[in-house]
């Protein structure tokens, strides 16, 4: 398998370095990211439809889920993984992941093409994150009146949002740029 490596063993390569460490633990102290809790939760669109990752044909998108899927709940229960942040105005940074049989993905975006797509991978989420991260979103009130659902914002490229794109029958996830004080239904997410 592909060698991950975890925050931990950066920051003993960091000690060894010895004269360089001081400066690397400033800088981490600054941007850098910690996991402050976890919450675990469906995701649901207007429609109260579930996310559901299925890793096998590389697709997420919103369905209509029986109360028996759910209970299986194969790909629809995600954590949010909520980061301590020293600029609350963009919103909380969050990172997803999600279960499917017994292995754990993770959301990202990445360009293909021209376009960002969003992507679900296999591995954890990491407990530290130095800097900018192609995992974190930005998670806000979808409107000041509507406190209980939420739209997220790809950290990277600020006004693009997850929202889901009717694909056939597929609603499928994406990420879409918000028109300035535009209200986008397919933005928001209740969790």
């Amino acid at each position: 398998g592909r060698v991950k490596m975890s925050a931990e063993e950066i920051l003993v390569c960091a000690v060894e370095l010895g004269k360089n460490f001081c400066l690397y633990f400033d800088e981490l102290e600054c941007d850098a990211l910690c996991k402050e809790k976890t919450l675990h939760r469906v995701l649901r669109n207007v429609n109260s439809q579930l996310l559901v990752v299925r890793p096998d044909l590389n697709v997420a998108a919103f369905e209509d889920v029986t109360d028996q899927e759910m209970q299986s709940g194969k790909g629809m229960h995600f954590s949010i993984h909520c980061y301590k942040t020293t600029t609350p105005l963009a919103g909380m940074p969050v990172a997803f992941s999600v279960q499917v049989e017994d292995k754990s993905y993770y959301m990202c975006c990445e360009r293909e093409c021209g376009e960002m797509i969003v992507r679900f991978k296999e591995g954890e989420v990491p407990k530290e994150i130095p800097g900018e991260s192609n995992i974190i979103f930005f998670k806000k009130t979808f409107t000041s009146c509507c406190s209980k659902a939420f739209k997220f914002e790809y950290s990277m490229e600020r006004g693009m949002f997850l929202a889901f794109e009717e694909e056939g029958y597929l609603r499928k996830l994406i990420l879409k740029k918000l028109s300035k004080d535009e209200v986008d239904e397919t933005m928001k997410i209740s969790l």
